[in-house]
């Protein structure tokens, strides 16, 4: 009932344990506490929260128009909705070296289990898109190591997003990700790679975790699970996936009730009442009332 049970540090220490494990992590982007919920239901062992989706939740582009203010609400209702780790995009830390310290506290007390903060130019752009630019590597490595002096629980996860790879190649997107690790990211991010082979040797490069990202319609192809573990990623995140999927049927059931008069012919495709109903455990909320409603006062 209510928020889940395990506490932010917990969480943390969850995800550490994973990570010094075999296999790899699953990390579906949630667009909202209750798909959250859903993730965690469905056997996965984290939650993403994109920036993208948050952006695109507000009505806006993923060019850096969010704050750290929104970014931490936003994450804070999404982690406290589940049991498993939550690891937030925070966009290039939103300022300097002292504003990332800022950052990285101010979501730690949202109570995510771990952040990546990237190496883009201000104001940043999808990591998809052409054009991106990066800021030279002592300020990267400023960055990085702002947000690892900041935390104050050693658990949380600080994670290197390196753009670099669109830049200027795969070259210098090894030795970015080594620089990276030594200024304090216990793990890296390296967007949008062409290949497994390149994914590859970043995992081979570096002696922290990878992570790979699955979005659609990027630079990427889609690789399976297996794909990925054999590359030696450990963690894999589908930032956009869930959004896009619901955005879809959302157009789709419009157009039907413009087309036809009525959603009859889309309530098969629908989230039954009952299902959504045990998503958020309303008996233990009936439960609950009950027990208010019946408690007697003892006497004086």
């Amino acid at each position: 009932m209510l928020y889940a049970p395990t506490t932010a540090a917990a969480k943390r220490a969850a995800l550490r344990t994973a990570l010094a494990g075999p296999g790899l992590l699953r990390f579906p982007g949630a667009f909202n506490p209750l798909s959250a919920r859903l993730i965690q239901d469905k056997g996965f062992e984290g939650v993403y929260i994109s920036g993208a989706v948050l952006s695109a939740d507000l009505g806006l582009p993923d060019i850096g128009l969010t704050t750290a203010t929104e970014v931490a609400g936003r994450s804070h209702q999404i982690a406290r909705m589940t049991d498993l780790p939550a690891l937030v995009d925070a966009d290039t830390g939103f300022g300097e070296p002292m504003n990332v310290a800022r950052t990285v506290q101010e979501l730690e007390d949202a109570g995510v289990a771990g952040l990546h903060i990237e190496d883009q130019v201000n104001p940043k752009r999808c990591g998809h898109l052409d054009g991106k630019q990066v800021v030279a590597t002592d300020t990267a490595v400023k960055r990085i190591r702002a947000a690892a002096d900041g935390r104050r629980d050693p658990n949380l996860l600080i994670m290197a997003r390196t753009d670099i790879r669109a830049v200027e190649g795969l070259d210098a997107t090894l030795e970015r990700a080594r620089a990276l690790v030594d200024a304090g990211a216990d793990a890296i991010f390296p967007e949008a790679m062409t290949g497994l082979a390149e994914l590859e040797a970043v995992a081979t490069a570096v002696d922290v975790p990878v992570l790979a990202n699955m979005t659609e319609f990027g630079k990427s192809e889609l690789f399976t699970e297996d794909q990925l573990a054999s590359a030696g990623v450990r963690i894999v995140i589908y930032p956009v996936s869930l959004l896009r999927v619901a955005m879809g049927a959302a157009e789709r059931a419009l157009d039907t009730l413009v087309a036809e008069g009525s959603l009859r012919s889309e309530v098969a495709g629908m989230q039954h009442r009952a299902r959504l109903y045990e998503l958020l455990d309303y008996p233990a909320y009936n439960t609950f009332d009950a027990g208010v409603f019946t408690f007697t006062v003892p006497g004086r």
